[in-house]
This record gives structure tokens, sequence and C-alpha cells, in this order.
């Protein structure tokens, strides 16, 4: 899961797909989030990512944010970033055709195709639901698609 800063939309996303993975028992997934930024690298997610996890009895509070790296390439099968901008960032770390290929936008498993991208809550507190509804949609048929 990749953002810009790794401190909100990325953090709510890691934290709803762990939950589901466990609640479906799928042990042998991994999950982790990042941003193609360093601004925020060792703190907590946003205060407010927190509280919204909270209110759907997710704990995010184990994380930590952390800067995308192009070794992430060779850990995880598939990176799932938030937006059009995020999206480009990742792919010029890429180096491969395989590489690339790993990169899609999450809410793709939504709405196929469409490329919508998760809005940017940090500059506006009333956005952290939307972003909750947007992932938790998208984190869903995710796991459809595998199960």
């Amino acid at each position: 899961m990749v953002c810009l800063g790794n401190i909100c939309r990325s953090p709510l996303a890691e934290g709803i797909l762990k939950t589901k993975i466990n609640d479906r028992n799928l042990t042998a997934w991994a999950v982790e989030s990042a941003g193609t930024g360093s601004w925020h690298v060792g703190k907590l997610p946003d205060s407010r990512s927190i509280d919204k996890a909270r209110e759907y009895n997710i704990d995010i509070t184990d994380q930590r944010a952390r800067q995308f790296q192009v070794a992430d390439f060779d850990v995880f099968d598939k990176i799932l970033v938030m937006d059009a901008s995020n999206y480009q960032d990742v792919i010029k770390l890429s180096r491969s055709e395989a590489d690339k290929s790993k990169v899609e936008m999450i809410m793709n498993f939504a709405s196929p195709g469409k490329n919508q991208q998760v809005p940017d809550p940090y500059w506006d507190n009333n956005g952290f639901e939307q972003v909750y509804q947007m992932l938790d949609v998208a984190c869903d048929r995710l796991l459809d698609q595998f199960f």
C-alpha cells in the first residue's frame, strides 16, 4: 500500500487489509505500507487515521511510516498505490517490466479500469470517512479476486 507520506491513506489501507486477511484466516499474506516521500519516516500514522481505524475496531498504532524502496519490488507481489502521482513515483523506481506489472491503482479492484484515485484527506478533516469507505470496498474486492 503506497501513498505520499505513509501517514493517512496507506496506513488505513494496510490496517483494513490486514484485518480482512485475519478475518479470512489467510496467514500466508503479508501487507505493509509505505510513502513515496520521506517526510514522516518513523512516525505514527496521522491521528485522524488512527481515530478512523479505531472507529472500525482496527488498531494501526503498531505502524510507522517508511519510504518506498526499490527492494520492495523484490518482496511484494502487488504494489497498490492511492493516486496517479504515487503511481508515477513508484513506476520511476521500477527496474523492469516485471516490476512495473506489480504496480496498480488500488481502486481498480473496486472500479476496474477507471484509475479512480483515493483522495488525500490530509488537508480535509472530513475526508477520512470517505477514504476509509473507498479502501474498505477495494480491499474486499481485492480479496474476492483471489478467494
